[in-house]
């Protein structure tokens, strides 16, 4: 049976198919119809913690289905502008686990990921 490891990018995912579509990420979808092709070994959602309950709520949807939830502190600037990017995370956790699964999917709306993908 084909080894699949998903990385799921959480904020990424939640504002680009807001914009693209108005509606939410299905995270139970993507998890079916990903473990029809072989079997989930390893499953990351990456998020930011604000400490917010609803988001804990919706983080442990996540646990329950089977990812490992990594969160960052929600960090507000001073000029109003947030930070809680987690692409360096994501990109090292793709490279440490990818020589040891037959296939890498990444959730996410960034194009910045194109690069690994072709490296990996």
């Amino acid at each position: 049976m084909k080894k699949i490891a998903v990385f799921a990018d959480v904020q990424n995912l939640y504002y680009t198919v807001r914009q693209a579509h108005g509606c939410h990420f299905n995270y139970a979808a993507l998890w079916a119809d990903i473990s029809q092709r072989g079997q989930i070994v390893e499953a990351y959602a990456y998020a930011i913690d604000r400490g917010d309950s609803k988001q804990q709520q919706f983080q442990q949807i996540l646990r329950n289905l089977g990812f490992t939830v990594k969160l960052k502190p929600y960090i507000q600037r001073s000029d109003g502008s947030a930070k809680g990017d987690w692409d360096v995370g994501i990109t090292i956790d793709i490279m440490d686990v990818a020589p040891h699964v037959d296939e890498v999917v990444l959730a996410s709306g960034d194009g910045d990921f194109d690069l690994l993908l072709e490296r990996i």
